[in-house]
């Protein structure tokens, strides 16, 4: 029994170059196309070994840390702003979350100041869905 036909009467069965009848394609057509006539440059292979310095990578960490701390600040500020307007808290407790969202805002101030990052630094870029952070 012969397998199904392709265009051109080449079969999918049978053939001669590899086990259980499948032909290697890619070989044919390399053979087909024979050498190409221009060649990709050659780079220089990259160094194994990477160079890290221990400023940056506190640097680079405290920036994560402090950028899902800001998201979560900002995440929990909004909540409080909805359960305000719905009428879900008493005054004692906006007072309370108000002045816990302050004073972790703060905290966050300082601790971007020792680290040396501005705002926007927390802000990761996600490509073509925009910022992390909005920027309101």
């Amino acid at each position: 029994m012969t397998g199904p036909q392709r265009p051109g009467g080449v079969g999918w069965e049978g053939g001669p170059d590899r086990p259980g009848g499948r032909r290697d394609e890619a070989a044919e057509l390399a053979a087909a196309l024979g050498e190409p006539s221009w060649q990709a440059p050659r780079v220089k292979p990259l160094d194994r070994r990477l160079a890290v310095d221990r400023d940056s990578v506190e640097r680079g960490l405290a920036s994560l840390v402090l950028t899902v701390i800001e998201l979560l600040r900002q995440l929990m500020e909004r909540q409080a702003l909805r359960r305000v307007d719905l009428g879900d808290l008493t005054e004692e407790q906006i007072e309370r979350v108000g002045a816990t969202l302050m004073a972790l805002e703060q905290q966050m101030t300082e601790l971007r100041e020792y680290f040396g990052l501005a705002p926007e630094d927390l802000n990761l870029d996600l490509g073509p869905l925009g910022p992390l952070l909005p920027t309101d």
